[in-house]
């Protein structure tokens, strides 16, 4: 049945960074299609507000606190989910942050850190969990990248350099693991409505009104749009899609924009 090409049911997928935002969004679009939800963060107060949330809207889920970029934290933490959960079927490779600093003034220390969480910490997890799956053959990876994946802009350059290097990495990791029956894809999210950009949305904020009218769609994308895709790159329906990022951006890549002027 063509229903079945989509089912998540009786898989299991590690969420990183999935105690908020958009990384919540596409824990709960798994959850929806039948995944446990394995979610990663690195505060308890967060964990359990989101376990919480997750568990209120009917989802089975689980939470583990460990920092992606110490390898012997998230060695130990992927053996215990792996025994007391079960096998990791799906990764999620979303824990991140930015730093919006102009190049000249960004301490090297500062520029490190962003590149140690957005992009080591992907190759981290992804080895330990990438172990177990080989030996199963069998399992499908998602790293969120950005837009920024493809475009520079001011005062993210660490964040930017991090993205580029998560597309390619992600490629990477498809030419090596597809021979185990391991897809490895990437989403790049547009620019979201969540409460990070609220204070960024308010009308009349030029950032606001840039943000409409550079998108075709015309608007910020709602978190729940993410959902699609997540579930897409995590089931039997992409078996045969590898090393692939798909832009969630209601067309903002495809485009130069449009003049001020024009409707």
């Amino acid at each position: 049945m063509m229903s079945e090409l989509f089912s998540l049911k009786n898989k299991r997928a590690l969420i990183t960074g999935g105690t908020h935002g958009l990384g919540m969004a596409m824990a709960k679009g798994l959850g929806s299609a039948g995944a446990t939800l394995i979610i990663n963060g690195h505060t308890e107060e967060k964990m359990n507000a989101a376990l919480a949330e997750y568990k209120a809207a009917g989802f089975d889920a689980h939470g583990f606190l460990f920092d992606v970029t110490d390898e012997a934290s998230v060695a130990a933490s992927i053996d215990n989910i792996e025994q007391q959960v079960g096998p990791i079927d799906i990764l999620i490779n979303n824990a991140g942050i930015i730093m919006r600093t102009p190049m000249l003034e960004m301490e090297a220390s500062d520029f490190r850190k962003v590149i140690d969480i957005d992009l080591v910490g992907p190759f981290i997890v992804s080895k330990h969990v990438g172990k177990y799956m080989i030996n199963r053959k069998a399992g499908k990876i998602i790293n969120i990248c950005s837009m920024m994946s493809e475009l520079g802009r001011n005062t993210v350059s660490a964040y930017a350099a991090a993205k580029g290097g998560l597309k390619m990495l992600t490629k990477n990791m498809a030419t090596e693991w597809a021979k185990y029956n391991i897809q490895v894809n990437g989403i790049g999210p547009g620019y979201f409505a969540t409460t990070q950009t609220a204070p960024i949305r308010t009308e009349g904020h030029p950032f606001n009104e840039f943000i409409i009218n550079r998108t075709p769609a015309g608007r910020w994308g709602d978190p729940e749009d993410l959902a699609g895709t997540t579930i897409f790159l995590s089931s039997p329906a992409s078996n045969f899609v590898n090393g692939q990022i798909i832009y969630v951006d209601g067309g903002l890549l495809a485009t130069i924009g449009k003049p001020a002027n024009e409707a």
